[in-house]
C-alpha cells in the first residue's frame, strides 16, 4: 500500500475510533445523568401523596434477625383519629415500595429495574387508588424485608418438609437444606413479636377477620403456611404465583390434613404460564382441591386465577394487585 494512503487510512480509522469513543463517553454520560437525577429525585415527598411511612431501622426480634421495617399508613390516618384500621402483612419489604429506604432504589439498580419493568410493586399506589375509588377499606401495610441468603430458609413451610419424609435434600435449586429452614420462627416473629407491636402502637383492628398475609413466589408459599399455623390470627391470605417447586408439593400433602375448614378465612390464589411461573398449574390445581375437599367455594371465599401471559416478576404482580386487595377488602 501506499506510505501516503496507509497514513490517510490510520488517521481516518483513529478519528472514527476516536467519536465512537466520544459518542460512547457522551451516551453513558447522558444515562448516568438521567439516572442519576431519577435517583436523587424526592421519592419519598412524592409517596407521600399516597400515605405515608414509618420506617424502623432494624426491628428486633427473639426469633428470627433483626430487619428492617415499613409501615404504611392510607391517606386520612392522621386526621381521622377515631378511625381503626385493618392490617395486611407483607414479604419481601424491599420490594413494595418505590422509596429511597429500599436498597433497590439505589442508582445502579435503575437499569435493571427499566429492563425488567419495574423493581417495585408500588403497593401504596395502588391501594390509594382503590381507597380513593371505594373499591376496599382504608389499610395498613406492614412490608417486612427479607434478610439476604436467608430468604428460602424463612419462607419455605417448614412442618412439610421436616414432619414427615420426603426426599428433599434442597430447597428447589439453592444450597438451604430442609434442616435450615426456620419458617416457623419466621412466623412467631411475625404474630408473637411484629403484630402486637404493631396492634399497640397504631390503630388497628386486631382481630382474625382484619388481619391479612400476602405475597409471591416464596412469598406466597409462606402466606398460605401462615393461614395453615395461625388460622385463628388471620382472616385472610393472597398467595400470588406461588412457588409449588421448591418443596416438589409437599406442602400441598400436607395441607391435606392441615388446612382450617372453609367459610372463616378468604384466599387468593394466582399463577401466570411464563418464564418461572410455567410449571406452576398443576401444582396449583392441586391446592385447588385441598381446598374444594375442606369446604371452601370458588368465588366466594375462595379465588384462584390464571394469568395467560404473565411471568414471574413485580411488574406482573404489580399489574393485578388490585384484583387480590380488592378480594380481601372489599367493600
Amino acid at each position: 500500500m501506499n506510505p501516503k494512503n496507509y497514513l490517510i487510512n490510520r488517521v481516518t480509522l483513529s478519528m472514527r475510533q476516536k467519536t465512537t469513543g466520544f459518542f460512547v463517553l457522551f451516551v453513558c454520560a447522558v444515562f448516568s445523568g438521567i439516572i442519576f437525577f431519577l435517583d436523587h429525585s424526592d421519592t419519598d415527598v412524592r409517596n407521600q401523596l399516597d400515605g405515608s411511612f414509618v420506617f424502623y431501622e432494624s426491628f428486633p426480634s427473639e426469633s428470627v434477625s433483626s430487619r428492617p421495617v415499613d409501615i404504611w399508613l392510607p391517606e386520612g390516618y392522621h386526621a381521622n383519629t377515631n378511625d381503626r384500621y385493618p392490617v395486611i402483612y407483607m414479604h419481601d419489604g424491599q420490594l413494595l415500595f418505590d422509596k429511597k429506604t429500599s436498597p433497590y432504589a439505589k442508582f445502579w439498580y435503575r437499569p435493571f429495574g427499566w429492563y425488567i419493568g419495574g423493581m417495585f410493586w408500588e403497593v401504596d399506589k395502588t391501594m390509594s387508588l382503590l381507597i380513593r375509588e371505594k373499591k376496599i377499606r382504608p389499610a395498613i401495610v406492614v412490608s417486612i424485608w427479607f434478610i439476604p441468603n436467608r430468604r428460602g430458609a424463612e419462607f419455605m413451610p417448614q412442618k412439610p418438609i421436616t414432619m414427615v419424609e420426603t426426599g428433599l435434600e434442597h430447597i428447589g435449586d439453592s444450597d438451604v437444606t430442609p434442616d435450615d429452614v426456620i419458617s416457623d420462627n419466621y412466623l412467631k416473629f411475625v404474630t408473637e413479636e411484629l403484630k402486637p407491636f404493631v396492634d399497640k402502637n397504631f390503630r388497628t383492628l386486631t382481630d382474625r377477620d382484619n388481619t391479612f398475609v400476602m405475597g409471591s413466589s416464596m412469598g406466597g408459599s409462606i402466606s398460605a403456611y401462615a393461614i395453615s399455623e395461625y388460622p385463628d390470627i388471620f382472616g385472610g391470605a393472597a398467595c400470588l404465583s406461588t412457588d409449588w417447586t421448591h418443596g416438589k408439593g409437599a406442602e400441598i400433602d400436607w395441607y391435606e390434613q392441615h388446612w382450617p375448614k372453609g367459610g372463616k378465612h378468604r384466599l387468593y390464589f394466582d399463577y401466570g404460564t411464563e418464564t418461572h411461573d410455567a410449571p406452576f398449574e398443576p401444582y396449583q390445581n392441586r391446592m385447588d382441591n385441598v381446598l374444594r375437599q375442606h369446604g371452601y367455594i370458588e368465588g366466594e371465599d375462595w379465588v384462584t386465577k390464571k394469568f395467560d401471559g404473565a411471568d414471574h416478576s413485580p411488574m406482573a404482580w404489580r399489574e393485578r394487585l388490585h384484583i387480590p386487595l380488592t378480594f380481601l377488602l372489599s367493600n
